[in-house]
């Protein structure tokens, strides 16, 4: 049976794109240990950063080949994007990062949508392939906890599965730096794996471990960290992706 926890490896095996854990090299540059009574690799909490850093730069031309077409086969993140840039015109505020922007084909769709869109990425590869790509705009090397970026300063902040790799004890302090960055009424679309569980749910990436979360449980963090969450959009875990496409849309308070 496939569940959220084991579903996104089954789906990548299909596509050839996920090696059994032993040769995880191929993707990062490293095997990691392996946790054979859950099946997870085993991943330093405080290293988490370092650990995903190295691998997303391990799978830059892969990673970029895979999401260059912007969404064309994935119509309910499109429209979730859509939404938000639409709402965020309605700000006045354009100015909009797409945070963890990977090799920047979802910032290119947010400046077709009339955003004034930067990107910002933890990994040195992704950013310079994002530049390589999209000559015309700004990307940056920056942490999510650390955005370089004065305070009120923008109208949206999109997070498209860029904090799937933060253990949950640091996620409200992503949270708090997004809050920081947006100016009052600015919009945060996160866009996540989700699980119908009651906890998130620890589970091999294809990159980097990741988490899938509870939609309530993630948009009552959002609650606690000063958003309004107004909408959301799941996508039905039957679907041939295999878990559950999460989408939170909220507003600052």
């Amino acid at each position: 049976m496939v569940t959220p926890r084991t579903a996104p490896s089954v789906h990548l095996r299909q596509k050839g794109l996920y090696p059994p854990p032993c040769r995880i090299r191929q993707l990062t540059s490293t095997c990691r240990k392996i946790n054979y009574q859950t099946g997870y690799r085993v991943l330093p909490v405080a290293n988490h950063q370092d650990e995903t850093r190295t691998a997303y730069d391990g799978v830059v031309e892969l990673y970029a080949s895979l999401f260059a077409n912007r969404l064309e086969t994935q119509p309910f993140s499109r429209a979730m994007i859509g939404t938000f840039a639409e709402l965020v015109r309605a700000t006045g505020n354009l100015r909009t990062a797409d945070v963890g922007c990977g090799p920047g084909h979802l910032t290119a769709m947010l400046h077709e949508l009339g955003l004034d869109a930067f990107g910002l990425d933890l990994a040195p590869g992704m950013v310079d392939h994002a530049r390589q790509a999209h000559p015309a705009l700004r990307f940056q090397e920056a942490r999510m906890e650390s955005l370089p970026i004065e305070d009120a300063a923008l109208g949206g902040v999109l997070a498209h599965y860029s904090m799937i790799h933060t253990p949950p004890g640091k996620l409200p302090e992503l949270l708090a730096e997004q809050v920081r960055v947006l100016a009052p009424d600015g919009l945060l679309l996160v866009s996540f794996f989700g699980t119908d569980g009651q906890e998130p749910v620890r589970f091999d990436h294809k990159v980097a471990p990741a988490y899938s979360w509870p939609v309530d449980r993630l948009a009552e963090l959002l609650g606690d960290a000063g958003f309004d969450p107004f909408a959301r959009l799941l996508h039905d875990p039957s679907s041939d992706r295999g878990f559950l496409d999460a989408h939170l849309l909220a507003r600052r308070s």
